[in-house]
């Protein structure tokens, strides 16, 4: 397989590096969605990874893009859903599948206790305004998980020239987003990083012979250059300032009638003053 023909995602996904990053970033995945619970639970693209396998939410489904066009890094034959609703096709698990603007969800805000962006705002066209729909449907206290690919690693760096080339390495619609850039977008919209994690750290190559070469790198990227990895996973959740859970209701003193004061007794004397 050439480099060119590996920049569309499906045919990526299946070639040696495709799929050596994507089983890190599944089981990645079904290591963290599965302690978090709730009732709706959406992932934002890319169905080549079932980002919600592990999760046990009733409410789970695949949100796709449908007016990325052609730079959308998926391909799923599309039925129109009962009513002219929003069209609908079948999907992991029995689960359904909605086709809307990604930077317009159909839900409603605070309605939404996990969302997965694998790879989503590397090809979406606002990934600012995308954070932002991110924001308005997850409920208080709702988890956001984010995965891309690193600018700062070897990848990026093989990214950036074979983009100056014309013969980019990783499938992507704009410019990798920088992990800290990530972080602050984040943190500007309310959220909490809870956790971030890097992975991926063997060298660009094309092969799996060559991958499985470079595999001590795995244990010696976790330990000495940990930011280095190819890919990355984010974990915020979404703080509301001022929120603050309720507690048992109690029960309040009444009040003093107007003009009157409590009798002081010869054991209280002046401790009480009005």
């Amino acid at each position: 397989m050439s480099e060119r023909s590996i920049i569309d995602w499906p045919a990526w996904t299946s070639s040696a590096p495709g799929r050596y990053v994507l089983d890190w970033e599944q089981a990645q995945l079904d290591h963290v969605v599965l302690d978090i619970f709730g009732y709706h639970a959406l992932q934002l693209g890319m169905p080549q990874l079932d980002g919600l396998r592990e999760n046990r939410m009733t409410g789970r489904a695949i949100v796709l893009d449908s007016e990325s066009g052609a730079s959308a890094p998926y391909t799923l034959p599309r039925a129109a859903s009962p009513g002219g609703a929003l069209p609908v096709a079948s999907a992991p698990e029995e689960r359904s599948t909605v086709w809307c603007d990604l930077l317009d969800l159909p839900f409603e805000a605070q309605s939404v206790d996990l969302l997965v962006l694998p790879h989503t705002l590397e090809f979406s066209r606002d990934p600012h305004r995308l954070l932002r729909e991110a924001e308005r449907v997850l409920v208080p206290e709702g988890q956001l998980i984010i995965l891309g690919f690193n600018s700062l690693s070897l990848w990026g760096a093989r990214q950036s020239l074979g983009k100056v080339a014309g013969r980019p390495f990783v499938p992507a619609a704009h410019e990798m987003i920088a992990f800290t850039r990530i972080k602050d977008w984040i943190k500007l919209l309310g959220f909490d990083l809870e956790r971030g994690r890097f992975g991926c750290y063997r060298p660009p190559l094309l092969t799996d012979k060559w991958l499985q070469r470079y595999r001590f790198m795995e244990p010696a990227g976790d330990r000495w250059w940990p930011i280095f990895g190819a890919a990355y996973m984010i974990t915020a959740v979404k703080r509301v300032r001022g929120m603050r859970l309720i507690g048992p209701r109690k029960l309040k003193k009444p009040a003093l009638a107007p003009g009157l004061a409590p009798v002081a007794t010869p054991h209280t004397r002046n401790e009480i003053d009005d």
